[in-house]
This record gives structure tokens, C-alpha cells and sequence, in this order.
């Protein structure tokens, strides 16, 4: 056998072992995300997997592309004011829930919509585009608001005649089939309020940062007050001719 051949012959192998061992190295890269996309989606993996007919590819497909598109969004701080206020607003709707459920639901839908907005996830009007931002950063506590969404946009007499079924992405049609799964509904969808407007540290400095403006913005207002008092003073010494002027108006017939 001539040199020449032996030397070709090597370099075919040569380029078989580094084809396969390519697709091998593709081959475990897509296993592993797979898995990571896994354990990152939790429950919403598997529901995407089901709307996809069990095709974990295209499950795995589209779970990459949301991270892709929203994985690098950073959540704005929520000052404790803020906080406070969408914190009140969720306990009022849940003593609503008792007398009127459906309105209750439906303010739960627009509360996590608003608070997600505040916290920088994509405006509520585009409310695909925030749910699907919300499962890429709160995967095991998203599908609450997607709950609750449908209750609140699915009329009760529609959904009467869905009792029992699954929607399109796995939510039972929570209007029509009673009190007790619109309660579910809120119970879940609190997880992922609570997962909104629990404080971390960007908050927290956030907080520090305002009570810091707050003081100096007081400091240079009584600042501004004092030097207000001294000008009105100066101003009493040099036109003490003005006529007196009463502060304070008295109510009639006083």
C-alpha cells in the first residue's frame, strides 16, 4: 500500500472520529438542556410539554427561546410604600372573594398584572408577553395568574357548559365550575403575588436611597422655611408701614 493512500486513509478516520464525536458533544449538550430547562421550569416544563402533544423537543424549543428572550430582564425595586399599597389591595380583594368571588378573581388578574408591570415584566395590555416573561423568572408560581386571568375573562354562563374540561394549556375553566376552584385559583395565583412583592436587596436599597432623599429634601425645607421666616422678618423691619394682615379667616358670625 502506497503512502499516499495510507495518508488518506488517516485522514478519513481522522474526520469520522471528529464528526462523531461533534454530534456526540451536540448530543449531550441537548440532553443537558433539556434537563435544565427541566429543573428551571418545574411544573410549567410539563405543561408545555402537554401542549405540545408530549414532543419534549418542541417543549424544549420553546423553553429556550422564552429564556432567550426574557432571561436577562432585571427586576425594577418596589419601594416599601408601593409595597404596602398592592400588599392591602390583595387582602381587600380576598375579603371580597366571601361575597363576591368572580369580582374578587378578576381584581386578583388585574393586581398581578399591574405588579408585575412595576417590577418591570412587559405591560399587562401585552398579557402573553408578561406571562410568558413571569415563567421564565417565577415558573413554579405563574400558572396562578394564568388561572385567574382566564376566570376573570371567561363569562360565567360560557363556562358553565365547560365544566370538567381543559383549556388549550391545561387550565380548567375556572368560572363555571364553582366557588371552590376560583378559590383555588386566588390561593395559587397569591404565590406568585407573594413572590412579586417580597423585598430583596435592590429594594432594600432602594428604600435607603429614598428615606435619604426624603431627609434632605425635609433638611431643605426647613432650610428653605427658615430662611423664609428670616426674609418675612427683614422684610417686617424694612415695610412696617403694610397694613396687618390677619392669618387666619374666621368663619361668620364668629
Amino acid at each position: 500500500m502506497s503512502t499516499g493512500l495510507i495518508i488518506a486513509l488517516i485522514v478519513i478516520v481522522a474526520v469520522v472520529v471528529v464528526v462523531a464525536a461533534v454530534l456526540a458533544l451536540r448530543a449531550r449538550r441537548s440532553a443537558g438542556g433539556g434537563g435544565s430547562l427541566k429543573r428551571r421550569f418545574g411544573p410549567e416544563y410539563d405543561r408545555t410539554v402537554a401542549r405540545h402533544d408530549g414532543d419534549e423537543r418542541a417543549a424544549a424549543r420553546e423553553l429556550a427561546e422564552r429564556v432567550k428572550r426574557h432571561g436577562s430582564l432585571e427586576k425594577r425595586p418596589l419601594s416599601s410604600a408601593e409595597r404596602e399599597r398592592y400588599e392591602s389591595r390583595w387582602a381587600a380583594a380576598q375579603e371580597r372573594f366571601v361575597d363576591s368571588p368572580r369580582e374578587a378573581v378578576a381584581e386578583a388578574d388585574r393586581l398581578l398584572s399591574e405588579v408585575a408591570a412595576a417590577r418591570g415584566f412587559p405591560d399587562g395590555s401585552r398579557y402573553e408577553t408578561q406571562l410568558e416573561a413571569l415563567s421564565v423568572h417565577h415558573a413554579h408560581h405563574v400558572h396562578g395568574y394564568r388561572r385567574v386571568h382566564l376566570a376573570a375573562h371567561t363569562s360565567g354562563d360560557t363556562a358553565q357548559g365547560r365544566t370538567g374540561t381543559g383549556g388549550a394549556d391545561g387550565v380548567a375553566p375556572g368560572p363555571g365550575t364553582g366557588t371552590e376552584d376560583l378559590r383555588e385559583a386566588m390561593i395559587e395565583a397569591r404565590a406568585l403575588f407573594e413572590d412579586l412583592v417580597t423585598p430583596n436587596r435592590r429594594d432594600a436599597r432602594a428604600d435607603r436611597d429614598a428615606s435619604a432623599g426624603a431627609a434632605g429634601h425635609a433638611h431643605r425645607d426647613g432650610s428653605a422655611r427658615r430662611d423664609g421666616r428670616d426674609g418675612a422678618a427683614a422684610d417686617g423691619r424694612h415695610r412696617s408701614h403694610l397694613p396687618w394682615a390677619p392669618a387666619r379667616r374666621h368663619a361668620k358670625g364668629s
